[in-house]
This record gives C-alpha cells, sequence and structure tokens, in this order.
C-alpha cells in the first residue's frame, strides 16, 4: 500500500537536485527517486517539478512512496554451463557461466549461482540476508569465472573476513581497447554511483576507495589482453577503472566500449573473466588456489583480434 508523506526540504539538502535529494531523504535509488518525480508522485510547494531541479531549504515535500519491494527468494533449479571447480564441506567453488547472477536481486528474473547450487542439491551456509545466503563475495552477471560460495556457517564468517580484510588473491583478465600506457600500473580512485542515476558506477571525489592493479599479457593492434588482481571489490570496478583510463573492456558499451569493434569481433558483453581465486582455507588454514578456462564466446573474441594483429 503506497503511503503519503509531506516535510521540508532539510537545510542541509539546500542545492541539492531534486533526485539526489529524495534518495538521502527516503534511501531509495536516485533512479527510483527520478521514476517517482517522472510519475507525477512528487510535489514541491505544491508544483510538479523536474528531477534536475534544484530544491531550496524549507520548500514543502509531499511525496507518494510506493510499496516497500520485497527482494526475490532464490529459485532452485540448475543452471546450465555452471561447473563445480572444487567442492568440500565448507566451501564449494564454482566456475559461473555469462547470464548468471551471484544471489536473486530486485527486477533479475534470470538464474543465480545460489540457486543453482540449491537446485544441484547442494548445501549452502544459512549466514547472510537470506536471498544471498552463503555469498560471499559476487560477480556481475555477465562476468564469468571463479566463485566462492560458503557451505558451513564457520567458512562464511572466515571468508566474509578475509575479503574484507583483503587477504584474498583474485585475479581476472580483461580484453580492454586500445594499449594502457604504461603497460603495468595501478589505478587507485574512489567509485561510487554515477551521478546520472542510470545504473553506472563512475570515479567519484568521495566516493569508496577503489584499487586495481593491472600488467599487460599481450598487446594487439585493437587491444590488449590485461592480467588484474583487485585489492577492493567495489560493484563494477574493473569495468569502471578501465573506462576511466579511456581503455573500456571490449564489448562493454555500458561503460563506453566501441560497438564496431565488439561488433567485429563478435562479443555481446564485456571481455572480463575472473581467471583465478585464492585464499586460505576456513578450517585448514591451507591456501588454496582455484583457475578457470576463459568461457567459448571470450576465447573466439581473443582469437580474432589475435589473427587481426
Amino acid at each position: 500500500m503506497s503511503e503519503q508523506r509531506s516535510l521540508p526540504v532539510p537545510d542541509g539538502l539546500e542545492g541539492e537536485r531534486l533526485d539526489a535529494a529524495l534518495s538521502r531523504l527516503f534511501g531509495f535509488s536516485r533512479t527510483r527517486a527520478a521514476e517517482l518525480i517522472v510519475a507525477g508522485e512528487v510535489l514541491v510547494d505544491g508544483r510538479p517539478p523536474a528531477k534536475s531541479d534544484r530544491v531550496r531549504a524549507g520548500a514543502w515535500l509531499d511525496v507518494t512512496l510506493p510499496p516497500p519491494v520485497t527482494t526475490p527468494m532464490p529459485v532452485a533449479e540448475p543452471v546450465p554451463g555452471m561447473t563445480i571447480v572444487y567442492e568440500d564441506d565448507d566451501i564449494v567453488v564454482v566456475n559461473k557461466p555469462i547470464g548468471v547472477a551471484a544471489h536473486p536481486t530486485v527486477g533479475w528474473t534470470g538464474p543465480t549461482v545460489i540457486g543453482g547450487l540449491l537446485g544441484a542439491g547442494h548445501t549452502i551456509a544459512t549466514s547472510g540476508a537470506a536471498e544471498r545466503q552463503g555469498i560471499v563475495h559476487r560477480l556481475d552477471a555477465n562476468t564469468t569465472g571463479a566463485m566462492a560460495v560458503a557451505k558451513s556457517e564457520h567458512a562464511y564468517s572466515w571468508l566474509k573476513r578475509a575479503f574484507k580484510e583483503r587477504t584474498v588473491d583474485k585475479r581476472y583478465h580483461a580484453l580492454v581497447q586500445g594499449h594502457p600506457d604504461p603497460f603495468r600500473g595501478t589505478v587507485d580512485a574512489p567509485i561510487d554511483r554515477h551521478p546520472s542515476g542510470d545504473g553506472r558506477f563512475a570515479v567519484v571525489a568521495g566516493g569508496k576507495p577503489s584499487v586495481t592493479h593491472y600488467d599487460t599479457i599481450e598487446a594487439f593492434r585493437a587491444a590488449s589482453l590485461l592480467d588484474i588482481k583487485l585489492e577492493t571489490g567495489r560493484t563494477h570496478q574493473i569495468r569502471v577503472h578501465m573506462s576511466a583510463l579511456r581503455h573500456p573492456c571490449v564489448g562493454d558499451l555500458f561503460y563506453g566500449a566501441d560497438p564496431t569493434l565488439s561488433a567485429r569481433l563478435g562479443i555481446t558483453r564485456q571481455w572480463l573473466h575472473a581467471v583465478a581465486l585464492g585464499f586460505e582455507h576456513p578450517s585448514t588454514g591451507e591456501w588454496m588456489s582455484f583457475s578457470t578456462d576463459y568461457p567459448e564466446d571470450l576465447q573466439k573474441a581473443l582469437d580474432v583480434v589475435r589473427d587481426e594483429s
């Protein structure tokens, strides 16, 4: 059931864009705030505003809030193409295919890693929010590769702490446009939501600290294959940092990739693969490393760019 809220704009929001002010006041995304404004669910001093209007302290807001959105629960069904790299009583490491999210989210109706594991009869830790139990880190739906899931409660706590303390070795391979200069380097630039509110992230002053190390494996005429090590694990981190260097991942149209090159290489998503994952085993303390091969679409694109060079 919708809820009516009426309140003055606080002094601290003077001069903010309306969509940003609503986001801060009510805790939903700027995208959702913009949708409410466009739908006529927001009045400022009794008049319909534009989402880009700047708010004035003391102006009166009338907002019709939608019913709270409930996060969907995992659907236990096997995921075609998702393979098990390693499994024991504490952990399971999967090679995640394209088009699979880590766990259910609002607006996602496709398959998930947790649903695929449950559907194949695997036990998952019950720690964490109900819709993402056992999930200790995530890959984007269209980023493939190695992903670990906790099976025991002890493993969940151990791995969550390991990711937080940055003791996990996370390595990716990315095919990026052009040639980064220098060939080896570090991007240390904070990341937060893009000001446009369109779902992208960006390098933003005051964002969350984000550190990406890269090293060129092979340079081609139109692109470079990079080995990337993450210190932090922000949403879209590699895609954002490579785009900020003006060398977006090939195929990543969301972050500025050249559609002509993407089409020529036959790639329809970002060329980004979680090639290796390493961490201390939660029970034995032994260092364990897992690696995954490129999926067919990435390998084909790489073969084309290699043949052209």
